[in-house]
């Protein structure tokens, strides 16, 4: 009985089917990209030797291979039943797997773009993450018929490419482990490249709105313009008429022309600033007139600030307005501040002053506070400190308080919002009273008046020389490290 379990056993194992297709790739419900590579192999068919195997997208023909093999396969999108199949004397599999073609994922070129006309050397930009349903692993490119001319083993793509003038193909490649993927563009290169657009009227401070009219010396030039200070490209707004700027804007332009290289971007900053009345100024009020001129300004790291500072000053003509600006430099750590300041006057018996100056804060500064005061030592040895900043802190215009501390005002004002590279005009009204309390009135920021009408005790013994009347101009970093170029022009004190 006990061998003729075993045996029947023995038979029952021996007819059970033996399905022995080894489909590498792709999985069962895979999503791949046309062509995709299908990987498979068998020994045996239906428990016979395999001696062929074959493969078939739904009821489409089917293509016969060997019994271990590695093919390309294209099927178009969509859902798809892929039969991979063998056959042996007298038998025949099939084994069915579902697969899913998506979109193939190849070469994206960001620039230059199909058809653009580019000046050499220009700037191939480009990445790809699947060839052939594989991950890739180098990229590379070629100009018309050349040779590679660059390869990297990553899946972006960056590299200044030089091109003779004239119409060009751009080949840009990708390689998977079994496959390669290739994108072509069409491209010019120009022989030249079109001229900066130019603009009527240059940068300025205005007090009205003003009419904006582009050129440009390239014959058959396009302009493109951006009123928000971004770059503008041909999707921009096109330049048809001059056109109102109402508000302070910074207006960039760009020229595009048949058969030349885009120009580079032109840009101009209009500053509208309507005429107000501004501070009330008496006729026998007493002007120190050009005080960044003064040669004994002196500066020094504020020890009330964090961090360290280091600052440099001196006199330029560019910028300037008066053909001689104060030029502020300062380097910083952990937020530190600088202070800039100088003497300028002996004077007991003045309680009104109107500070009266243009700044112009250079692109890149990175400025948290910007500090403009006045001080005075009265007749009995105390120090009025007329002490008013434009804080990032609190974005408001901010005063000096009881026990030197600031006090922010409801009237807004951030230095890290005031347009870069132009004239700002900044006019402040304050008064003190017999007893060193300080009143500050009114803050105009290129014409537009903002109400203070703060009174603050602000007397301090310092012991510093009875007369003197002094401003001082400090700088506070933003940050744990930074730098900042500021300039100062027409500064005019007024007092009585």
């Amino acid at each position: 009985m006990k061998n003729s379990l075993s045996t029947l056993l023995a038979l029952c194992i021996f007819a059970t089917p033996a399905w022995a297709i080894t489909v590498t790739t792709p999985a069962n419900n895979a999503q791949v990209t046309s062509p995709f590579n299908l990987v498979a192999s068998t020994d045996t068919c239906d428990s016979k030797p395999a001696v062929s195997m074959g493969y078939s997208i739904d009821s489409g023909p089917t293509t016969i291979v060997a019994t271990s093999f590695s093919a390309h396969v294209n099927a178009g999108q969509g859902a798809h039943l892929l039969h991979v199949k063998c056959w042996g004397k007298g038998v025949h599999e099939d084994e069915i797997l579902n697969i899913s073609v998506v979109p193939a994922a190849l070469v994206t070129v960001k620039s230059p773009t199909a058809g653009e006309t580019v000046s050499s050397p220009f700037v191939l930009s480009a990445t790809a993450a699947l060839c052939s349903s594989e991950p890739v692993s180098a990229m590379g490119y070629s100009l018309d018929s050349s040779s590679n001319n660059m390869i990297v083993k990553t899946q972006s793509l960056q590299a200044t490419v030089m091109a003779a003038a004239g119409e060009h193909t751009l080949h840009v490649k990708s390689w998977s482990a079994s496959s390669s993927c290739d994108t072509d563009v069409a491209i010019t290169v120009a022989s030249k490249t079109a001229a900066k657009p130019t603009f009527s009227p240059a940068s300025g401070t205005f007090e009205s709105a003003q009419s904006v009219r582009l050129s440009d010396a390239t014959t058959g030039a396009t302009i493109y313009y951006t009123t928000n200070g971004t770059a503008p490209s041909t999707s921009s707004t096109k330049y048809s008429g001059a056109f109102s700027v109402g508000a302070s804007a910074a207006i960039e332009a760009v020229a595009v022309a048949p058969g030349f290289a885009n120009s580079g971007v032109a840009k101009e900053v209009y500053v509208i600033a309507p005429q107000s009345t501004g501070p009330v100024i008496p006729a026998d009020a007493i002007a120190s007139t050009d005080l960044q001129t003064l040669g004994t300004w002196h500066f020094n790291h504020d020890a009330g600030t964090p961090g360290s500072a280091v600052g440099k000053s001196g006199m330029v003509t560019t910028p300037s307005r008066s053909g001689s600006a104060r030029q502020f430099v300062s380097s910083y750590t952990a937020a530190g501040g600088e202070i800039y300041s100088v003497s300028y006057a002996d004077d007991t018996a003045a309680t009104n002053f109107v500070y009266d100056g243009w700044v112009w804060i250079a692109a890149g500064s990175s400025i948290s506070n910007l500090e403009m005061d006045s001080n005075q030592v009265t007749a009995n040895g105390n120090t009025v400190i007329y002490a008013f900043q434009c804080s990032g802190y609190s974005q408001t215009w901010e005063y000096s308080g009881a026990g030197a501390k600031w006090v922010s005002s409801t009237e807004p004002c951030n230095p890290s919002k005031w347009e870069t590279d132009t004239w700002h005009h900044v006019q402040i009204s304050y008064s003190r009273d017999g007893s060193g309390n300080v009143t500050y009135h009114s803050v105009w920021l290129d014409g537009a008046e903002q109400v203070i009408e703060a009174t603050v005790p602000s007397s301090f013994a310092l012991g510093w020389k009875v007369g003197v009347v002094q401003t001082q101009f400090q700088i506070d970093g933003l940050g744990a490290s930074g730098s900042s170029t500021v300039y100062l022009d027409n500064l005019t004190i007024s007092r009585w």
